[in-house]
């Protein structure tokens, strides 16, 4: 059974759309702000998510944000905002899909039918990446180490989210680079050495030996878990 997530914060939306879906055998999880949105998708792993932009605690982008940092599951907008500067950032953000208010069922059918086509969450999408030193949270861009939350920079979170996505898998110098500073920094390999030196330093027990970042010389860098 698919399961899709709506997040609305206008009750007769989520009622209608909680209806219609359960009536042609989705599975269907509500939620009613950002917060209980990346929650019950780290907890209920949904296939489709149907997302109001906006919501009383967060702007919908952030959600977007949010599960992008540790998933690939198809994300409708539902919204009624109407100019394309809003439906452009939603798209950059990591919505697959952008349906205006009000909307036709039939439509917001199609095109949820069509996301799950497209794409479907992996089995490796988890958004919490433990190891024995320290916890890795993708959805709420939080890192803990013995309970405490570390303060990492934008960039050293970037370094460290795109290693945790890739956990086990060598990232490529180059990969890394421009995915974190930008296409133009390709070959400032000294960037990574320095901020992967400042990440162990915050984050493995014996930055020296290094249990969790480590280098692949001349290639890029691993994360193992």
């Amino acid at each position: 059974m698919t399961t899709v997530l709506v997040v609305d914060d206008e009750p007769q939306i989520v009622r209608a759309l909680r209806i219609n879906l359960s009536a042609r055998g989705y599975d269907v999880l509500t939620a009613h702000s950002g917060a209980e949105a990346l929650r019950l998708a780290a907890d209920g792993k949904p296939d489709v998510v149907v997302l109001d932009l906006g919501l009383p605690d967060v702007d919908g982008t952030e959600v977007i944000a949010g599960l992008r940092g540790w998933t690939s599951v198809p994300i409708i907008v539902l919204s009624a905002r109407t100019d394309s500067a809003d439906k452009v950032e939603a798209l950059d953000a990591g919505a697959d899909d952008y349906v205006t208010k009000p909307f036709g069922m039939d439509e917001l059918l199609a095109r949820l039918r069509a996301a799950v086509r497209r794409s479907a969450v992996t089995p490796e999408d988890e958004p919490i990446v433990e190891t024995a030193s320290f916890t890795v949270d993708l959805a709420a861009k939080k890192v803990l180490r013995d309970g405490t939350e570390v303060h990492l920079t934008p960039t050293e979170w970037g370094l460290l989210e795109m290693l945790a996505r890739n956990r086990g898998k060598l990232v490529a110098q180059k990969q890394l680079l421009q995915e974190v500073w930008g296409p133009s920094y390709a070959k400032e390999t000294h960037y990574l050495r320095v901020y992967l030196a400042q990440l162990r330093r915050k984050l493995e027990p014996d930055p020296a030996h290094p249990r969790h970042l480590l280098t692949e010389p001349g290639m890029g860098y691993r994360f193992e878990p």
